[in-house]
């Protein structure tokens, strides 16, 4: 009998528990935003400065033993808010892709900014700064934003190699990038910024979508934009659809098909350094392969150029005839005329990305010669893989699984 009086207490709290309504499970909203890119005013490219900015934002040395040889010779003697956002904004190219620049609001303000996937800060130009240096930016004033907040004590500094930079205060404030929100953001105020940005007058600020490991805010380092909004967006990713010579974009929170062809493949990442960074050990010019070791690279698409593993970069430029390695222009150069060969390189241990060889003119020198889009690292740990490398692929940052996913541009 007490058998049977336990057994149908127990029925009688299972009935209870199924009756009572579990909550609903709330949906994510497949919101898409967009903002168009913009290219940016009387900007000339310049295959030295791309050179220059690359090493140095790195801490690299620039070789300083390089002199003009013929490359084929094989003497290289020196010459969030909301839950399921996606937000989408796009950026216009300048004259040769060199830098994308894409709006983003601040506190109500819009400024053009720098999306950076090499780095983890989010600074800006502002009135804290002398009129000098900002006459040719737009200006963030924190003033005029009812939402900005100091960090009390907080201070960044950014330093390249070259010994350009910025450095100031920090505080808070609502970023909206192409409609996906992050209402308290870690907005830099640069106080001091060196002259190699203030000249660059159209870039008015940087934003970081490296991870947060690297974000230089102290003494508490803070979250990028992409890691503060990634839990709210419709799937924890954002793309880079950056063609050569069109508006592309980037895309937050969703994965948008008709931007590629085939299907996406993913190679796993190492981030323990705070890059997007993969293995690339394969490489052929043309239908021959090349005999190089490669190693691991990084999606950065702050940077300008693809620099890849030195005995990689003399092989490619070897098969164009009359190229040089030139201690002048800091890189190699080839005739303007030339038909530059397709370059293949793989990603992770699956995935081939074929450059087109249009792709690799990065900068008129002259009227009849060209610098290239590839060029050596010097020997350096790291392989760069910059805008030359995005105008060919849709490139996918899945901050959920670790992994970047490669595809042809549609």
């Amino acid at each position: 009998m007490h058998s049977l009086s336990s057994l149908l207490l127990i029925t009688l709290l299972f009935t209870i528990v199924i009756a009572v309504p579990t909550p609903a499970r709330q949906q994510r909203k497949g919101r898409s935003f967009k903002v168009n890119r913009v290219k940016r005013a009387n900007y000339v490219p310049s295959g030295r400065v791309a050179m220059q900015k690359a090493y140095a934002k790195y801490g690299w040395t620039v070789p300083q033993d390089l002199t003009v040889s013929n490359a084929a010779s094989g003497n290289s003697s020196g010459g969030g808010s909301g839950n399921g956002e996606s937000g989408e904004v796009s950026a216009s190219p300048e004259q040769n892709d060199a830098e994308f620049l894409s709006p983003v609001t601040i506190g109500g303000q819009t400024l053009m900014m720098d999306f950076d996937t090499g780095s983890s800060d989010l600074w800006v130009f502002n009135t804290e700064l002398s009129s000098a240096d900002t006459s040719t930016h737009t200006s963030f004033n924190p003033s005029k934003s009812s939402t900005f907040k100091q960090l009390q004590g907080a201070s960044f500094a950014i330093s390249y190699g070259d010994g350009s930079g910025a450095s100031g205060n920090v505080g808070t404030d609502t970023v909206n990038i192409g409609g996906a929100t992050v209402t308290t953001q870690a907005v830099e105020l640069a106080t001091t910024v060196s002259q190699t940005f203030v000249q660059d007058a159209n870039s008015d600020g940087l934003v970081g979508l490296a991870f947060s490991k690297l974000n230089t805010v102290q003494p508490n380092q803070q979250k990028t934009f992409f890691d503060n909004v990634q839990a709210s967006l419709e799937q924890p990713v954002f793309t880079a659809d950056l063609k050569h010579g069109t508006a592309g974009s980037y895309d937050f929170g969703t994965i948008d098909s008709s931007k590629f062809t085939g299907e996406i493949t993913y190679v796993p990442i190492d981030n323990s350094q705070g890059f997007w960074q993969f293995d690339s050990t394969r490489f052929a010019v043309g239908s021959q392969a090349i005999n190089a070791a490669g190693g691991a690279a990084i999606a950065d698409t702050g940077t300008s150029l693809m620099l890849v593993d030195e005995a990689v970069a003399t092989a490619y430029w070897a098969a164009v005839p009359s190229s040089q390695l030139s201690q002048e222009q800091g890189g190699y150069i080839f005739p303007c005329s030339s038909t530059l060969p397709d370059f293949h390189v793989g990603f992770g241990a699956t995935y081939t990305a074929t450059i087109s060889g249009s792709l690799l003119n990065f900068a008129q020198v002259d009227g009849a010669t060209c610098f290239g889009g590839l060029q050596s690292n010097s020997g350096q740990d790291l392989q760069i893989y910059g805008d030359v490398m995005f105008k060919s692929q849709f490139v996918v940052f899945d901050g959920g699984h670790n992994q970047l996913g490669f595809a042809p541009h549609a």
